[in-house]
């Protein structure tokens, strides 16, 4: 009989917060519906945006002493200042990126993440902002203007023991024959292109666009053949956030902030 009221107590807490989830749910929902969002302040009360990002992999994070540079770095700035607010970097291992979204440390994620299909319980994407696929390099006198389909004739470069080398055997599958040119690095196939020792190279794309910058007076081009996009990612309730990020990114893309950022590191 004593413990009953602990009893009666727990089961009106339990209510209490059950009703309290239910009623922030319907909020959310009745903002999302009318197009409303929450005022800056409820979204983030520390008055600045969290980005939690791993800042070892140039050139989108590097760091040296205390500063961030980078690709990453430099469209986090961006996404704060047309959001309004000061954003603060977290940087850690790329291992504790999600679980500091889940545990509320970070607001966001800006870290060369791949959109995961088995994350999509815990994390919202945002549009992506860099596809960091393979490509096929051609010089421009050259050129295999209709992707795979115009490989077949041609010598194909390319990094042995690399998803390059993998994308390749499956070409071998289902095309009609071509030359193959396992090199031992990707820039050594970039290189076979350039001096006229292979038709093409294939190369991820973040290589083959930091290849292109050290070598502008080179006449050559690039095709995506497969896609791997890089996306900021948000827990999935903050849907707000999610919102406001995802916002900021489409207008960076429509005005050419986007292709600028990229631009001066790749």
């Amino acid at each position: 009989m004593v413990a009953r009221p602990g009893r009666r107590l727990m089961l009106r807490l339990l209510i209490t917060l059950t009703l309290t989830a239910v009623v922030a749910g319907v909020s959310w929902r009745w903002l999302l519906r009318h197009g409303i969002t929450p005022p800056l302040s409820d979204l983030f009360p520390a008055g600045e945006i969290v980005i939690g990002v791993d800042a070892s992999y140039p050139p989108f994070a590097v760091a040296i002493g205390d500063d961030l540079f980078g690709l990453d770095i430099d469209i986090g700035r961006e996404i704060g200042r047309r959001i309004g607010l000061p954003v603060r970097f977290v940087n850690m291992g790329y291992d504790g990126l999600y679980d500091s979204l889940r545990a509320g440390q970070t607001d966001m994620t800006i870290s060369t993440l791949l959109m995961d299909g088995f994350r999509l319980g815990d994390v919202r994407y945002t549009r992506f902002y860099f596809d960091s696929g393979l490509i096929l390099v051609y010089d421009k006198t050259n050129p295999i203007d209709s992707g795979i389909e115009g490989i077949p004739g041609h010598a194909i470069a390319y990094e042995f023991g690399s998803s390059a080398d993998s994308e390749v055997r499956l070409w071998s599958r289902r095309l009609s024959p071509f030359d193959t040119r396992p090199y031992e690095l990707p820039t050594h196939a970039l290189d076979a292109v350039r001096f006229g020792e292979a038709d093409a190279a294939l190369v991820d794309a973040i290589t083959g666009r930091l290849y292109l910058r050290d070598h502008a007076d080179w006449g050559a081009d690039y095709t995506y053949v497969t896609h791997a996009p890089f996306a900021a990612a948000v827990r999935i309730d903050r849907v707000f956030v999610w919102k406001l990020a995802n916002r900021a990114l489409q207008a960076m893309v429509e005005d050419g902030t986007l292709d600028a950022i990229i631009a001066r590191w790749l």
